[in-house]
């Protein structure tokens, strides 16, 4: 009986401190200076100089051919950004957003006479069970929630990030 209760008590004790694990977590190693997102390729790497840190495999938005114009229309940014916030809360997880959009793409989606929207942030999947085709964003870059965690610690803002086709 004393067994039983020991083991019990174990496991709830288990299951508290499992509990506190937390999303975030620590870097220390050499700075990232630049990520950078092949869109056609499907990749995303943190560099620092030249030289290539982590590599991982994203998902885009949903219509994930040329670059975004305007508001709603599926599409990744292409160009140079700067990572300008995060967001613990998100929820997809973890985010950090760049600063799209830039005076370029402004321009473009006002000769358009429409909005260039914003919001596009590299983000975990978040809760979903399943998506429904390998791109599936509005237009963020994403990689799983493991793989947020490492970059959320890794990716400090002011960082460049440049999206290419």
């Amino acid at each position: 009986m004393r067994f039983t209760r020991r083991f019990a008590l174990f496991g709830m004790l288990a299951t508290a401190l499992s509990a506190c694990a937390s999303k975030f977590q620590s870097y220390s190693g050499p700075e990232v200076t630049r990520v950078i997102v092949l869109k056609e390729k499907r990749k995303m790497y943190l560099l620092h100089g030249n030289k290539a840190l982590r590599s991982y495999d994203i998902a885009l938005g949903f219509a994930p051919a040329g670059d975004k114009k305007v508001e709603g229309d599926g599409r990744t940014p292409e160009g140079h950004y700067r990572v300008d916030r995060r967001n613990p809360d998100s929820r997809f997880h973890l985010s950090i957003g760049i600063d799209y959009p830039n005076r370029h793409d402004i321009a473009e989606a006002k000769a358009l006479g429409e909005d260039p929207g914003g919001d596009i942030f590299i983000h975990g999947e978040g809760t979903l069970i399943s998506k429904p085709k390998p791109d599936w964003t509005w237009g963020c870059v994403a990689i799983s929630n493991d793989e947020m965690e490492e970059v959320y610690a890794m990716v400090p803002n002011g960082t460049f990030v440049s999206i290419f086709k």
